[in-house]
């Protein structure tokens, strides 16, 4: 009997846009849940005065909100495997945005 090994290849793949999905959409906050093996990442917009204003608040010595509110901009599901895969995918394109500013000589 032989024995099966998980191996990752590389592929291209094109995904073709949709309607909904056709145009970027702007996010600033992410946040990642898990629930019965199911990822479950929530992307969201914080109007970005509302920010300020809560640092300018917090720099002041003032106490800050007990919570927010965001637009939720998508959630997305996926299994934990897909979730592993996803977070090599940023791992790699991180490494690749270091390797970059690293290698821009400095003015």
């Amino acid at each position: 009997m032989s024995e099966s090994k998980d191996a990752t290849i590389s592929l291209n793949v094109r995904l073709k846009a949709s309607e909904s999905s056709a145009h970027p959409r702007a996010v600033n906050y992410a946040n990642v849940g898990v629930a019965q093996g199911t990822a479950y990442l929530d992307f969201g917009f914080i109007e970005p005065a509302l920010l300020a204003a809560i640092a300018k608040t917090a720099k002041d010595g003032q106490a800050a909100p007990k919570g927010l509110e965001g637009h939720l901009v998508t959630r997305v599901a996926m299994d934990v495997g897909t979730l592993a895969r996803l977070h090599q995918q940023i791992q790699q394109v991180l490494a690749g945005v270091r390797s970059a500013r690293q290698a821009k000589p400095k003015a």
